[in-house]
């Protein structure tokens, strides 16, 4: 049987702050991404890099289940590998340069098909927020049918005050067009559009080094989860 993440989190120290010799790990292998550096300096990275970032995410997890409890906060399984998968890039570079992690439902697989919450953490940037970053088209189509059928309700999420005080706007890509079956005059346009559908904020890196980064990122994740409710609720 799967540990409990709550019991997981007794295996890591409260988050203290994310280490400088962490970012200036990444910085390091950015400069030397490839197979032979990275063995050499894997200790480093373990130690430096992915051990931080659990005691981060062992300790959001008490933290969030009271905000999200319907979102894994898992130490180990949430974090994102280093290694990139090459197949189908022209970069060939073998590792990550950064370290992230996604926190999706219980019983969701698919970090970048289904809604969650994600945090990565690079050098000169941290990204914080939430949302679904690669819908298939089933999903994408469900979206933008609950945007167009209600949008009352869509709109009371992301037009609160304090949520575009957070957020600003939906991220993501969109199209040039209007989406196969919508006018292009169709009073929801400019959301029926979007192809990602996240919300985030960013922040220099310096802010991870404190140990109120912890505070950071309950703050942001907890203000992202109405929208994150609303996305799996009209994917479902």
């Amino acid at each position: 049987m799967a540990k409990n993440p709550l019991a997981v989190q007794e295996d890591f120290p409260p988050f203290g702050g994310f280490p400088r010799q962490g970012m200036a790990f990444l910085a390091r292998l950015k400069r030397n991404n490839n197979r032979p550096w990275f063995q050499k300096h894997k200790e480093e990275y373990e130690e430096l890099v992915r051990f931080p970032m659990q005691c981060l995410i062992a300790s959001l997890a008490p933290r969030m289940a009271e905000h999200a409890p319907e979102v894994v906060f898992h130490p180990r399984k949430s974090i994102f590998r280093i290694y990139r998968d090459v197949r189908f890039s022209n970069n060939k570079a073998p590792y990550k340069t950064n370290i992230a992690a996604s926190f999706e439902l219980q019983g969701k697989k698919s970090p970048t098909e289904s809604p969650g919450l994600y945090l990565g953490i690079e050098p000169g940037e941290i990204f914080i927020g939430g949302g679904i970053y690669m819908p298939d088209s089933v999903k994408l189509k469900a979206i933008r049918q609950a945007v167009a059928l209600d949008p009352k309700e869509f709109l009371g999420i992301v037009t609160l005050p304090h949520f575009k005080k957070r957020f600003g706007e939906i991220l993501g890509e969109k199209l040039q067009k209007a989406p196969l079956g919508y006018p292009r005059d169709h009073p929801m346009i400019e959301y029926l559009r979007y192809k990602q559908w996240f919300v985030g904020v960013e922040k220099t890196h310096e802010a991870c080094f404190s140990p109120k980064f912890l505070e950071t990122v309950v703050s942001v994740f907890t203000d992202a989860m109405p929208f994150i409710r609303w996305l799996v609720r009209v994917t479902a």
